[in-house]
Order: structure tokens, then sequence, then C-alpha cells
């Protein structure tokens, strides 16, 4: 398995961007096969070869394809089915940057939802080859970050942001040390402008990513600990939840597993390829 996980050097880029990924499968290694992706603020775009398959099932739907696709910001938890090998190159962009993004056939806001791309119709570049991308991927993660880098910063510098994304972008990094109610006095706007504001550039209320971004802390945590050194009371104390019961609550509504289930069954992501903190890599 590779993996590797890295910020984006250009300025122009790092607007848009928080970070490039990359997962390889190859044959004959052991992992799980059909791994779940925990709900994400974020959009994703996910550069693979044109003949490989994708598919996610969600909430009694699915989606499948082959190719690049865009997997949109999602309230939900979506099985992957990883049985045979893969590769995936992502840009992981920042939240509510598809706000101030083109992306053909799509009318912004778009939750849980997969979209096929063609990829260098998004980013026109009708030269644009994905296996380039990837063949550089495999070879050098800081070589393969230029790469996307110079690819994706002509593109970017097409679109303007407004004081409506302005706004949003000074709330999510505001978010996770304040109380949202103290939100609207710390940026200087009323409250319901503020909210008003969130959801019309990200599609979500400041709640709801507030709950994703304190749930991929806590995976990243427990990624960090053996099941046996993991105490949930402990653990719902420092994560900001009242009591265990209200953890308990919280890990299954976002998760549709009780602590002790994913404590067993570790059957994530992040738990089948690994996890990075966001100081490791900015």
């Amino acid at each position: 398995m590779i993996h590797w996980l890295q910020a984006p050097k250009s300025s122009t880029v790092a607007a848009y961007v928080e970070c490039y990924w990359l997962i390889e499968k190859k044959p004959g290694a052991q992992s799980f096969q059909f791994p779940k992706l925990n709900p994400d603020p974020c959009a994703h775009l996910i550069i693979s070869p044109d003949d490989q398959a994708y598919h996610y099932d969600k909430a009694g739907a699915s989606d499948s394809g082959k190719g690049c696709h865009l997997i949109f910001p999602h309230l939900q938890t979506f099985q992957l089915d990883h049985v045979k090998p893969f590769i995936h190159l992502g840009v992981k962009f920042r939240i509510g940057a598809l706000y101030s993004i083109e992306v053909p056939g799509c009318t912004h806001p778009l939750l849980d939802y997969i979209e096929p791309m063609n990829l260098s119709d998004l980013i026109k570049q009708p030269s644009l080859d994905a296996s380039e991308l990837l063949k550089s991927a495999r070879e050098s993660a800081n070589d393969c970050c230029k790469l996307l880098d110079s690819v994706l910063s002509p593109w970017l510098l097409s679109f303007k942001q407004d004081r409506y994304s302005a706004l949003t972008y000074k709330a999510v990094e505001l978010l996770g040390a304040t109380p949202i109610s103290e939100l609207g006095n710390k940026l200087h706007c009323a409250q319901r402008t503020l909210e008003r504001t969130f959801n019309k550039v990200t599609g979500m209320t400041l709640k709801q990513c507030q709950s994703m971004n304190k749930l991929e802390a806590l995976l990243e945590y427990l990624y960090q600990r053996n099941t046996d050194d993991i105490d949930w009371v402990e653990i719902a104390y420092q994560f900001g939840f009242s009591d265990q019961p209200h953890l308990i609550r919280y890990l299954k509504s976002q998760l549709g597993l009780t602590p002790h289930s994913y404590a067993k069954e570790r059957n994530l992501t992040i738990d089948a390829y690994g996890g990075i903190s966001q100081h490791e890599f900015k």
C-alpha cells in the first residue's frame, strides 16, 4: 500500500485546496474490502485511470462509474468497494471552495453526491492526461505536488472569492475553538447573517460542519491508539461531550456504530489506509 499526503506550495492553489493525497492498493495487498468513508465537509477530486471502476453505497442508494470523479461534501457515511487493486490521487478542497469554482453540469451547493468528471474539461486543459499525474504520484510525492500546482494554478486563477466566501473561510478558522453562538461577535457581523452566509457557501450549517470536524479529530485520535488503551469516558471529556452516553449517540448518528462496535471493527478508511494529522503537513 502506497500513500502520502502533502499541502500545495502555490498560494493560488492553497486558497482553494487543503491538500493532495495518494492511495494505491496493489495486487495481493491485504486490506479492508469494503471500508467506510466518514462524513466530510470537504469535496475531493479523485484522479484515477479511465478504466478503473468506483462504487459508493450510501443510505439505500449507490453511485458507480469509471475514472475521475468528484466527491462532494457529504453528511452521510459512504461504503466503498475496494476489493480490486486501485489507485486514487486526490485533491482535497477547502470547506466551501466549490462555491467559487465552476464545476461543469453541477449547481452549487450539492451534498452527498458523486459526479463523474472529465479531468481535462474540468480544468480546461485539453491536453491534460491523468496517467501522467498518476505516474508522477507513484514516483515522487514532491514532484507530483509541483505538477499539480502547475496544472491547477491557471484554472483556479480564473475564479474569484467574494465577501460570502471570505466570511465563511474566517468562520471555518474559528469553528474549532469558538462556540458557534459567539462567532458572529468574533467576526463583527450578525449571527443570523453568518449562519445564512455559511449555508449559502457550503450547503451546510455551522453545527453540521463543526460536528464533522470533531469526528475527524476523534477518529485520528482513536487511530493512534490500541483498542485496549481507549478510555471512552476520558475521550468524551476530552472532545467536549457532556458524558459517555452523549458520545455514544454522536458516533451512532455519524457512523451508524456505537463506540464499542467501532473499536472492534475499525472499518473506516483511516483504519484501512492510515491517517495523517493536519499539523503534520501544514
